[in-house]
């Protein structure tokens, strides 16, 4: 029997065409550019503005140019999975809507919610998919509007999110590419540091949970940096190790951008080369499952055909994951 393996044959991202930047937060709420920028490292963040604009609406439109760029035809796309915190609707789904927007008419779709972690869990879930040798084109989303979800009056989290998603072509390949390996982790000690508490059904919506901004995004700064960091250095230089990639070896590693502390802690406790490191959150703040595909995308034109590539997330649940990837493709040879 073949062994077939999980290649990344085209990535596209999407972002709003709005910047809120550092200065117009600190007319919003009682913040300054050089106190984010020290904290956080995030001088701007894009938003999704607009009457009826979902997560879907950038999903969309990611597919679209995927679509294109890949030369797929909508018929050929055998699943869409959509990594998101913030679909458009409890149901349908958001990636129901994004194949219905797109044309794609013969695929199974469903989202799958692991906050910041999604990319990184939807590589994995999308691996097995392909290594059934029933699909040959599967298409991830990985993106969210945490304007949605963010508290403006809350000066220790809303210099943080912005929006985006981004998406992946994920085809079978029987060269040694791909996702090589992944290891997946959760731990529910998590539960009350980093939660959106209400809207679910254990706090349905109400006026009470409105006027106490429990459809906001809560989160104790402290403790979330302590297990992201650790967990996020050690999954990567566990699965490194599992590979026997050494970090001679490694070409690029791709932290989820949640915060600059955070990346630059979790780089120097693995012992990661900066010059290997991809960061871009100082110009898109933390857009959730959207931040390493946003990373990849932006770096493609870089990557070679064989690069050995390490993503790291960690987000709520506290969820958190590597996927060790061997990158398909001439970056460079893209049109």
């Amino acid at each position: 029997m073949t062994n077939l393996n999980a290649v990344i044959t085209g990535i596209t991202a999407a972002v709003p065409d709005y910047i809120l930047t550092n200065e117009e937060l600190s007319r919003m709420v009682d913040t300054s550019d050089e106190w984010i920028m020290t904290r956080v490292g995030i001088k701007e963040r894009r938003i999704l503005k607009g009457e009826e604009q979902g997560i879907s609406v950038l999903g969309t439109k990611a597919v679209r140019e995927l679509l294109e760029k890949t030369n797929t035809r909508p018929e050929e796309v055998d699943g869409v999975v959509f990594a998101t915190t913030t679909p458009d609707h409890l149901f349908p789904s958001a990636a129901s809507i994004v194949a219905e927007n797109t044309g794609i008419k013969n695929a199974f779709c469903f989202d799958m919610e692991v906050a910041c972690s999604g990319f990184v869990y939807g590589l994995e879930v999308c691996n097995g998919f392909i290594k059934t040798g029933k699909y040959r084109k599967i298409i991830l989303i990985a993106g969210d509007k945490m304007s949605s979800v963010t508290n403006y009056t809350d000066r220790t989290t809303c210099p943080l999110f912005g929006d985006a998603a981004g998406a992946v072509m994920i085809e079978p390949t029987e060269e040694h590419l791909g996702i090589i390996d992944a290891i997946l982790r959760a731990d529910g000690v998590g539960y009350a540091p980093l939660q959106l508490k209400a809207g679910g059904s254990k706090y349905p919506a109400s006026r009470d949970t409105v006027e106490r901004n429990e459809h906001t995004v809560y989160q104790e700064g402290k403790v979330v940096f302590k297990y992201a960091v650790s967990n996020m250095a050690q999954v990567s230089l566990d699965i490194m190790e599992r590979n026997n990639l050494t970090l001679d070896e490694l070409d690029w590693f791709v932290p989820h951008q949640a915060n600059i502390r955070i990346i630059d802690a979790a780089v120097t406790r693995a012992g990661i080369a900066p010059e290997k490191v991809m960061v871009n959150i100082e110009r898109y703040g933390n857009t959730s499952a959207g931040t390493i595909p946003l990373c990849l995308w932006e770096w493609e034109k870089k990557l070679r055909k064989g690069d050995n590539i390490i993503l790291a997330a960690f987000g709520a649940g506290f969820s958190w994951g590597s996927v060790y990837l061997k990158w398909g493709y001439d970056g460079d040879k893209v049109k």
